[in-house]
């Protein structure tokens, strides 16, 4: 019989490598709550008009890649793809809007998106987001930029490139799509089958094309930055000062569109070698669009996946923590009874403990607790149960210290 593997582009996450994750994960929530920012959690999937409604139907992720199936009630359900338009979902319907603003709210989740494998990739890949609602002011925009860029800096990523825009708003958006439409009328038999759905429904989206042919015809097409409004080019501008204000080096790239529809005025990449690393922006229309009150809001979402794989070839390494204090040791029945007792006592006062549960030799149970990462053993026999005493090793440099079975805290001074 073949063994089952896992789905094509999907990854396990193993023990010897969940510190990593716990690493980032915790690095991320510790800065979101210097920012105030409080975690929020939505269901893995949602109604798929969410996403046609909030991500766009002219999108890649909607036309080419959502993982969409009807449940037994014969609903169309979807595997999130993204987590914004959930979060916007949960805003809406817990009638958040009603709290003082703004209201800022980060998130970890696993996302689905049925894509081409490369690397980097994956077809099930989590997410860290920030989604910051309720502010329309361009101080927002910079404090969302600045907490994803205060964050890789301190991972000790280096030669990270901020990469900023301006999308304007849907008046903008009109007249640049009208130039653009113009500009690619005398190649539009050129474009792939994608794009030519794209022409009359959201020209814009072919700017994001991966096709080759499609790459090299928008190339020299005009950018929207020529054409957005008096408002957004000023929001544009104090969005720069307050990047300026806090240091904080960016590029004007104007052919940053970003995957996604809802997007509106400011939108920003984080590359690292040609790699984006995080991308976000802002979207004031998309609460209203998928059912809630007028407002503003801002974001940005970062692949843990890539992020990870970005410190592996930037050759960072993330501290491997001491997984076990002490590994208690026996020899014998009663010797074994008394280690797990022990162990289970210690582990009640915060010692990271284990002991035998395979009656191995003491040889083999030695080398079990240095694979283990064991900082500490102690060995119990028919000798030290007798004189209620034993030795506890030092695994770093072998030395001894004598203790006392019944004496717990002396036990966890030592090993802590």
């Amino acid at each position: 019989m073949d063994k089952i593997q896992a789905p094509k582009g999907t990854k396990d996450m193993l023990p010897k490598d969940a510190y990593k994750w716990q690493y980032v994960e915790n690095k991320f929530r510790e800065l979101s709550k210097e920012y105030g920012i409080r975690e929020i959690r939505t269901p893995i999937f949602e109604h798929t008009e969410l996403f046609k409604r909030g991500v766009g139907e002219t999108t890649d992720v909607v036309q080419k890649e959502m993982y969409t199936f009807l449940d037994k009630g014969e609903r169309s359900i979807t595997l999130k793809p993204e987590g914004t338009a959930p979060s916007v979902r949960a805003f809406i319907e817990n009638s958040l809007f009603n709290d003082a603003q703004p209201t800022k709210l980060y998130y970890f989740t696993p996302c689905f998106r049925y894509e081409k494998m490369q690397k980097g990739r994956l077809r099930q890949f989590n997410q860290f987001g920030i989604e910051i609602f309720g502010s329309k002011e361009a101080s927002i925009d910079a404090e969302v930029i600045s907490l994803a860029m205060r964050a890789l800096d301190e991972f000790g990523i280096e030669g990270l490139t901020l990469n900023i825009n301006s999308l304007g708003c849907p008046d903008c958006r009109a007249k640049y799509n009208k130039a653009l439409m113009d500009f690619l009328k005398e190649n539009y038999d050129n474009l792939c089958d994608t794009c030519k759905s794209r022409y009359e429904k959201n020209p814009m989206r072919i700017l994001d094309c991966k096709e080759k042919s499609c790459k090299e015809i928008t190339k020299n097409a005009p950018v929207i930055l020529d054409y957005i409004c008096e408002d957004c080019s000023n929001h544009f501008e104090e969005v720069k000062t307050y990047l300026n204000a806090m240091d904080i080096n960016f590029e004007i790239d104007p052919k940053i569109v970003r995957g996604l529809d809802y997007y509106t005025r400011t939108v920003f990449e984080i590359i690292n070698k040609d790699i984006t690393v995080c991308g976000g922006g802002r979207y004031d229309g998309l609460i209203s669009e998928i059912g809630g009150p007028e407002t503003p809001a801002v974001g940005f979402g970062l692949g843990l996946e890539r992020l990870l794989l970005t410190l592996e070839e930037e050759g960072i390494e993330i501290p491997e923590p001491n997984t076990i204090d002490l590994f208690i040791g026996s020899m014998g029945d009663l010797a074994r009874v008394k280690a797990f007792a022990l162990t289970y006592k210690l582990r009640k006062l915060g010692i990271k403990s284990d002991c035998d549960h395979m009656k191995k030799s003491v040889k083999a149970q030695m080398k079990y607790a240095n694979k283990i990462g064991a900082a500490f053993t102690l060995i119990l026999g028919d000798d030290e149960i007798v004189n209620g005493t034993g030795k506890i090793k030092r695994m770093s440099d072998g030395e001894t210290f004598d203790i006392k079975l019944d004496s717990l805290e002396e036990i966890v001074s030592l090993v802590k």
